[in-house]
């Protein structure tokens, strides 16, 4: 359930709602909104009266949250999440763009492409550093190298880093070098690294599994939250289906529905979604025409010799003409990029 508190609730009435929460045995995560405090109720509140809160000082309506996901939901916040990093901002109507190399390879290769990408006016750089591959024989990452060779491309461009990480015991070492962690399709389910995540304040950018629903999606992002952080970014990459002509099919239904469901940021991978580096613009065109936050793009100076997934990457002067094009369909949707 959610206690809405409200407009102008004193501390000492926000925090008596708190304290009863706790004394009924549940767990209660206030979030600050602009107009209205909300304290999501999350445990077995089904068992229990609205009556034990509706009465209490400061306090304006008690509703049960119809969704399993308690705290993702609109219900629990109506404002839209804006994410905050020094210098770039995800949620909200500015549009974020984050660009680079499925894999991180060598330090000329991140620098002329973190060079390439800010000019173009990505905000963000992604890279991986350690990579969950279908074959145990293929490129895995080059490790703590790779993570740095991405700070030292953040100190050279002044770019945030976003990369993955796979194990709850590798959170943090990669917190160390990330400004977002990034929870692949793989990972989307594995709850020990949810969990190690949510135990961070590192913003999160989640990746639906391929072969995952929205709803399922959506209880991943729990798993974070209810750990206290807050700072989520949901990412439609693409599912698997029958079709063979592209890599997987990608979700567009997702974007506006997780918007209507979810206050979270919700960012678009037409890379991984498509898989071919031709459909990536027209695809990223209509990830911003449904209502995405933002996009993450791969883009690689020689994708010929990429060691994984050159066939879905952009040549830094394809991605400059791409940013080019999306910035008057931005602005005629009334967003900024």
């Amino acid at each position: 359930m959610i206690v809405v508190m409200k407009q102008g609730a004193t501390a000492a009435e926000i925090g008596a709602v708190i304290a009863r929460v706790e004394e009924l045995g549940l767990t209660p995560h206030p979030i600050y909104g602009e107009n209205h405090t909300v304290i999501a109720v999350v445990g077995e509140a089904a068992i229990h009266d609205p009556d034990n809160f509706q009465a209490m000082a400061g306090v304006d309506t008690v509703t049960r949250i119809g969704h399993q996901f308690k705290l993702a939901s609109r219900q629990a916040k109506t404002e839209d999440t804006v994410i905050s990093l020094n210098g770039a901002s995800i949620g909200g109507r500015k549009l974020v763009v984050m660009a680079g190399p499925c894999s991180v390879e060598s330090r000329t290769q991140m620098l002329e492409t973190a060079q390439a990408v800010k000019e173009a006016g990505a905000k963000l750089l992604r890279g991986g550093a350690y990579k969950p591959r279908t074959s145990p024989y293929a490129f895995q990452g080059m490790g703590l190298k790779g993570l740095e060779l991405l700070a030292e491309a953040r100190e050279v461009t002044g770019l945030k880093v976003v990369t993955e990480v796979m194990t709850p015991e590798a959170v943090p070492l990669v917190s160390q070098y990330a400004d977002i962690l990034q929870i692949g399709a793989r990972n989307m389910q594995n709850y020990g690294l949810l969990n190690a995540v949510g135990r961070t304040q590192r913003p999160v950018l989640l990746k639906r599994g391929m072969m995952s629903t929205i709803q399922e999606l959506l209880m991943s992002a729990e798993y974070i939250m209810s750990n206290g952080n807050y700072k989520v970014m949901l990412c439609e990459r693409g599912i698997r289906t029958f079709e063979p002509m592209t890599r997987n099919t990608f979700d567009l239904n997702a974007v506006p529905l997780l918007k209507q469901l979810s206050h979270l940021p919700v960012i678009a991978d037409p890379s991984h979604g498509t898989g071919r580096w031709d459909l990536v613009a027209p695809m990223a065109k209509a990830s911003i025409a449904c209502g995405a936050d933002g996009l993450i793009i791969e883009v690689h100076p020689h994708p010929e010799v990429a060691v994984s997934d050159g066939a879905q990457s952009l040549k830094p002067e394809k991605f400059a003409q791409m940013m080019r094009e999306l910035k008057p369909l931005a602005e005629a949707l009334g967003r900024e990029l």
